[in-house]
């Protein structure tokens, strides 16, 4: 494959030609796209090694942001990748919206299940997904799912990590490459509390704001009747600025919050992960 101009590093370059190879071998395959960095990164390449032998779907459901749904979307339709959205029912299952530690297990579960299914039924070899190996290192109960269906993760499988993917995909202008993670609604809930489509739209419109005024990394965790605001450090004086303050708590009561809150802690990727 062709590197064009600014050429990347020879290590990029065996990493690359690598998962290249492997796709290759797949002969066909679908790819779980959400329009995060990884499965974006993933879905290009089996676009380019598969063309129209790769399919690429993305689960539309309760805990996935309008506006990420969007932008995978309108990267689908500007790349002309093989695309499709389908519905998936995890909140018709108790065991996820109860929301326990596994939640991540069953809302896997659903997924993967569905997408065998489609690929058994349409002659797909294999279904990937975009874990790389950054990921063994956190929390995930959603691998578990992904080794009960026979799941490919082939950017594991080579040993690419983010900062690698990143590289890469700045390098062919995919535009992921410096998005910021965005994991689903779901994880804004602490553990424990019962998982509503209500309180994701409480989430994702208050995210939405946030992210309007120029807080491109937030997260705001759902306690209740309480929002509670993560940002970055960088933006600390920005969010206790006399009038973003003002027009935040007032947009986020009109959203439906008693308190707002701002964690002095900042940003932290998972932190509910931590128990607090």
């Amino acid at each position: 494959m062709s590197m064009g101009k600014n050429l990347l590093t020879a290590e990029s370059k065996s990493y690359l030609d690598n998962l290249c190879d492997l796709i290759s071998s797949y002969e066909n395959c679908l790819v779980a796209y959400s329009g995060g960095v990884d499965s974006t990164f993933l879905s290009f390449f089996a676009n380019k090694v598969l063309g129209e032998k790769s399919l690429m779907v993305t689960a539309k459901s309760p805990s996935l942001d309008n506006d990420e749904l969007y932008n995978s979307l309108k990267i689908a339709k500007e790349k002309k990748w093989n695309h499709r959205v389908i519905d998936t029912k995890e909140f018709s299952n108790p065991d996820y919206t109860k929301n326990s530690l596994d939640r991540c297990y069953f809302c896997k579960e659903e997924l993967f299940r569905t997408l065998s299914s489609i690929a058994t039924n349409e002659g797909f070899n294999f279904v990937l997904d975009g874990s790389n190996i950054d990921d063994l290192n956190d929390f995930r109960p959603g691998m578990k799912a992904s080794s009960q269906y026979g799941i490919k993760s082939p950017l594991v499988e080579v040993g690419l990590n983010k900062e690698m993917i990143r590289t890469i995909s700045k390098h062919f202008k995919i535009p992921t490459w410096n998005k910021p993670s965005q994991p689903c609604l779901s994880s804004r809930i602490p553990y424990g509390t019962s998982i509503t489509p209500k309180i994701l739209e409480e989430v994702s419109r208050s995210e939405f704001f946030l992210r309007s005024l120029g807080f491109k990394e937030v997260r705001v965790r759902h306690h209740g009747s309480i929002a509670r605001i993560e940002v970055p450090e960088i933006y600390f004086e920005k969010i206790l600025e006399f009038k973003s303050r003002d027009l935040i708590v007032k947009q986020l009561k009109m959203i439906g919050f008693k308190f707002v809150t701002f964690d002095l802690s900042g940003f932290r990727t998972g932190s509910l992960n931590h128990h607090e």
